[in-house]
């Protein structure tokens, strides 16, 4: 079986987010001073040929901890659905 995993992986709440500071602070400039506070991250999507959900989900927690996230710096969280 075929599975689709949407993957989102995010910078730490307690971490700095560079990137996100530095869209917050022209957020103003493009008129638009009422949105605050973004983080940026990445948005993975993947496909996982697994016998059933229960594995297809265990290979993209695999993945995510060895290779997609910096456990140290980043959270993630998934969906898997059959594709």
């Amino acid at each position: 079986m075929k599975f689709k995993a949407e993957i989102d992986v995010m910078p730490l709440e307690a971490l700095l987010d560079p990137q996100g500071k530095a869209v917050t602070n022209s957020m103003p400039t493009i008129g638009l001073p009422e949105i605050t506070g973004v983080r940026v991250g990445r948005h993975v999507r993947l496909f996982v040929d697994a016998p059933s959900k229960e594995a297809a989900t265990e290979k993209v927690e695999l993945a995510c901890k060895k290779l997609l996230s910096n456990q140290i710096m980043e959270s993630y969280s998934y969906t898997v659905e059959e594709a």
